[in-house]
């Protein structure tokens, strides 16, 4: 018998990098190879970078240089946003055998394997996970001051809606009980439409998806608060597998600092965009991500980001201090922010972000929701871990469900960590 090939991916960064990655897990697996674990040595090796801060950087130079350690005899491949930046610098590491660009990330394997029939690039199962990613969009249009990305990922395209519903339906003939629309701006997303076609808007697509047979949850990722029109509330609100929670960017409380980033909202906005998402349901939670240290950014301006978070009361917040990327306009700015005053506000954001999430957590005990079981964690030993509709965090005794339920829970007491219940039978 003819012995496996091995393959590992390595995978930094956004939602949309875990998606290429999972579609090239897929593609080699349908070629004949073998997926190798932490301690087994790999023939093909495949770093996803990320290039959105410099710890970013840090990270995948890191992945490349630990993995190649690992596995001296593998063929080295670097893709991703940190390989399209700095190509040639990444090409002269001493690890790498081949930076394939982010235009060719989907033709990554047919570059690497010239003479062989290469699969469809595209995913039918997402490894260690219970919610499945589907990216239906790639690139950005909107130049935001401090932001890379359009520089690394180019102009904002979309997939066919047609593409996309049958990989959602492959996902969930896999089992997949929940899929959550991803990309790098999903709120761009317009279908490709052909010459004399209307574009599909997002609205049209979250009600494609969620007419899907079989599927139980929907969810849209990150997406900005002006981007949230009324057709796509409605079809979030109305749906019948659509969660009542998004990730919805905020970046910076103050309308002075959103202007100097190049944020399309303002503060207000942001506020009307929650107040009609909650009005309509009360249960609507959001989670966030906040820059914190933007050049000029004042202690007024600090405290206004620090008076939304106490406004909304997000579910969980990802917090960035502000990394300075070359050829963003951010890092002309004067008035730069000292570190030592990021490092304080950050762990000011961390810690509001921690008590308001655990107050909101509080108002649930005593209820009993739906919780999509995940994972076994080392969080809290003997639970198992999942989500609520609305993105809570849950753990049940690791005994009353397995990875995938879906179930019935009874939320008994909040801790920091998360809810603890016990399966309603």
């Amino acid at each position: 018998m003819e012995r496996q090939k091995t393959f590992k991916v390595v995978t930094l960064g956004c939602r949309t990098n875990q998606y290429e990655s999972q579609a090239y897990t897929d593609q080699l697996k349908k070629m004949g190879y073998r997926e190798v674990g932490e301690k087994e040595s790999a023939e093909l090796c495949i770093v996803n970078t990320c290039t959105v801060t410099e710890s970013a950087d840090s990270s995948s130079r890191y992945q490349i240089r630990s993995l190649k350690r690992q596995n001296p005899d593998a063929k080295l491949i670097v893709t991703g946003c940190l390989a399209e930046r700095l190509p040639q610098e990444i090409a002269e590491m001493g690890e790498v055998d081949l930076v394939v660009p982010n235009k060719e990330k989907e033709n990554l394997l047919s570059i690497v394997f010239p003479e062989e029939t290469v699969p469809e690039f595209a995913i039918e199962n997402f490894s260690a996970h219970t919610r499945a990613f589907v990216k239906v969009q790639d690139g950005c249009n909107s130049f935001c001051t401090y932001c890379i990305i359009p520089y690394v990922r180019g102009r904002s395209r979309s997939r066919r809606l047609d593409d996309i519903l049958n990989e959602v339906r492959s996902l969930v003939a896999h089992g997949y009980k929940e899929v959550v629309i991803t990309g790098i701006n999903v709120g761009d997303y317009d279908g490709a439409p052909q010459e004399g076609e209307p574009p599909v808007r997002l609205s049209e697509l979250v009600r494609a998806v969620d007419a899907i047979e079989g599927l139980c949850r929907l969810r849209v990722s990150s997406i900005d608060p002006d981007e949230i029109d009324e057709e796509l509330t409605q079809a979030i609100l109305q749906g019948k597998t659509t969660c009542p929670s998004m990730h919805i960017v905020l970046q910076s409380g103050s309308n002075v600092i959103l202007k100097r980033m190049n944020r399309k909202y303002t503060r207000e906005i942001f506020l009307d965009t929650v107040e009609r998402l909650r009005s309509a349901c009360p249960d609507f939670t959001v989670t966030t991500d906040i820059i914190v240290g933007f050049p000029g950014e004042s202690e007024a301006d600090f405290q206004d980001t620090l008076d939304v978070m106490n406004e909304v009361r997000f579910a969980k917040v990802h917090m960035f201090p502000y990394s300075e990327r070359e050829r963003t306009r951010a890092a002309l700015y004067p008035n730069k922010v000292p570190p030592s005053l990021i490092s304080e506000r950050k762990q000011r954001v961390l810690r509001l972000a921690e008590q308001n999430a655990f107050e909101l957590s509080s108002a649930y005990v005593g209820r009993t929701v739906s919780v999509l079981v995940e994972s076994d964690t080392e969080t809290m030993p003997g639970y198992i871990s999942g989500h609520t509709e609305n993105f809570i965090s849950v753990f049940v005794p690791v005994e009353m469900a397995e990875k995938n339920d879906l179930i019935q829970v009874e939320l008994v007491k909040n801790t920091p960590k998360g809810l603890i219940g016990k399966k309603v039978l």
